[in-house]
């Protein structure tokens, strides 16, 4: 008899429920709902609606009870440093505020005030980035203290979501790595560091594992969705789970979790917490069985995806096939630096595109397809250049690089990525975050032994196609 597992996929834009289970041998997946997920503008900040994705993943539990299935357990992974307040209520202070959100400007000072950046990184090993967690708190600090004072709990955005299943609060440690208040070494929150920034040593409790079980559904839930299943903790950070499903068990490999975000890098045994490594802006985020992924996040197909909205509202709506394909002729030549600022959250993508080029003296994009062939070409690029510095800052020669998650399907990319870097790419599986998410719920329903033997399976079960660095770009 089959046994299925339900992965929650949750991302930026975008959400849905793969239903995953093993025969003979290999891991099957079949897709059956899937929602769109984004920010909205609410009385002035960037906010996500939580209550809307809650009633998504009850609709997608419906979905799976029509097809008559009952999963054995269940996991949600989300994207990073975003979190919510609880009062003793249980109920969420203040707005679910993104972080895309301007509420961080300024607020590194506010911490640098406290500690200094290099002795930050020296103990959480985790890079800079104005929207990570500690800042967004400082924010809240700093700006809603009364919201502060009032809290009781603080839960990272899938550890909400999982309360809101379970009715039990548990802090999951790799999406809890990212708030940058947790310390690599003794791989639990940094209790002096949040004393020294002042907020509430009650809101940072005992940090829970992927493969950890929450807990049951409640009884609302279970009425509401038909379902009756466990919930279980996966790498509730979706490149925790990404990098999971790496369909490699060789002792140094190089990926690319190549989604909204590209995050590039490879795994650690210990954190490097080296000021060298900080100037060069990596982070060293908690990944399965305390595995750490040094890795840099590079901003990564947002910017295909912004300029595609951007065609869209105008009338002019293509498939990312298409503008990879079209870029795949252009001859247009500028590189624009993807990690920019100013590409973060741009009134318009295509406007900030041409403008750095123009300020760089390179030739401004004209057409559709040279501003995305100068996306495409700017993203292997800054491959090329990461993957410089992993190998300086490891020691190790990397021979190839796997891509992973669904920029692994931008064919045009992959090739541009394999003559950047002068390696092999290997790229796929596609749902790789969903993957890996099923991935530890399997090995904790005794499915697999080990992350090595669910990694082996993975390689076996879906496509990965090869790329060469001398083979012709267009």
């Amino acid at each position: 008899m089959n046994r299925y597992y339900l992965a929650v996929d949750i991302g930026a834009s975008s959400g849905r429920h793969i239903l995953g289970r093993m025969e003979n041998g290999k891991m099957k997946l079949r897709e059956i709902y899937r929602f769109s997920n984004g920010m909205k503008m609410v009385d002035g900040t960037l906010c996500w609606n939580l209550n809307g994705l809650f009633e998504e993943i009850k609709a997608g539990m419906r979905e799976c009870k029509k097809l008559g299935i009952n999963p054995e357990s269940m996991g949600i992974d989300t994207w990073a440093v975003d979190f919510v307040l609880l009062d003793k209520q249980g109920q969420v202070l203040g707005k679910t505020a993104g972080y895309r959100d301007r509420r961080t400007e300024g607020m590194d000072l506010k911490v640098y005030e406290r500690i200094s950046r290099e002795e930050l990184f020296r103990r959480t090993g985790i890079q800079k980035q104005i929207f990570n967690t500690v800042y967004q708190l400082m924010a809240v600090k700093e700006k809603q203290p009364d919201i502060l004072s009032k809290a009781e709990s603080f839960l990272m955005v899938p550890d909400y979501l999982n309360f809101l299943l379970t009715g039990v609060k548990k802090q999951e440690y790799t999406n809890a790595t990212t708030t940058q208040l947790v310390n690599p070494s003794e791989r639990t929150w940094d209790r002096e560091l949040i004393e020294t920034l002042g907020y509430p040593q009650k809101l940072f409790g005992g940090l829970s594992m992927p493969g950890t079980v929450v807990g049951r559904l409640s009884e609302d839930v279970r009425k509401e969705t038909g379902l009756d299943c466990r919930v279980v903790l996966p790498a509730t950070h979706d490149t925790g789970s990404a990098v999971a499903a790496v369909p490699s068990n060789r002792g140094h490999v190089l990926y690319i979790s190549s989604g909204t975000w590209s995050l590039m890098g490879t795994e650690l045994k210990d954190a490097d917490c080296r000021e060298v490594s900080m100037e060069a802006n990596f982070t060293n985020e908690g990944g399965y069985e305390y595995r750490y992924r040094f890795l840099k996040n590079i901003m990564g197909l947002w910017m295909i995806q912004s300029v595609r909205k951007e065609w869209k509202e105008s009338g002019e709506d293509y498939s990312f096939g298409e503008i990879c394909e079209r870029a795949s002729r252009e001859t247009i030549s500028s590189i624009v630096d993807c990690n920019d600022s100013r590409f973060l959250a741009p009134e318009s993508m295509c406007g900030a595109v041409k403008a750095y080029c123009e300020e760089s003296g390179q030739q401004v994009p004209e057409t559709k397809w040279e501003m995305a062939a100068v996306i495409y070409n700017s993203l292997a690029d800054c491959y090329r250049i990461c993957c410089r510095e992993i190998q300086a800052l490891t020691g190790v020669r990397y021979d190839c690089i796997h891509i992973v998650g669904g920029g692994a399907n931008a064919d045009y990319l992959n090739r541009l990525t394999a003559k950047a870097t002068g390696k092999t790419v290997y790229a796929g599986p596609t749902e790789a975050t969903a993957i890996g998410n099923l991935a530890v719920q399997m090995i904790e329903g005794k499915e697999f032994e080990s992350l090595e033997e669910a990694r082996d399976s993975i390689f076996r079960s879906f496509e990965i196609k090869t790329y060469e660095p001398s083979e012709k770009v267009c």
